[in-house]
């Protein structure tokens, strides 16, 4: 997939850990800027979810993952630096 993106630009997940590839637009061609989980034709799923919330969701979603909560944190630190948070 040819991507501008390698990131969801909402919540950080690798855009090729998406089964979906990516979200969609209204047409229904995949957005290059979001996953399928913060992005469904050409809205976001969560639109009233603010950067904190969201880097608290995603260090939810990696611990679930068994990985450290030291990583999820890691891993977490740069939600507000992303496209849709910066603003």
């Amino acid at each position: 997939m040819n991507n501008k993106y390698s990131t969801c630009q909402s919540c950080g997940m690798p855009l090729n850990k998406d089964d979906k590839n990516s979200g969609s637009e209204t047409d229904g061609t995949l957005s290059k800027m979001y996953c399928s989980f913060c992005y469904k034709n050409g809205e976001f799923t969560m639109p009233d979810i603010t950067v904190i919330e969201m880097k608290e969701l995603v260090t939810k979603k990696i611990l679930e993952m068994k990985i450290p909560r030291f990583v999820a944190k890691f891993l977490s630190r740069n939600t507000h630096k992303l496209k849709r948070w910066n603003k």
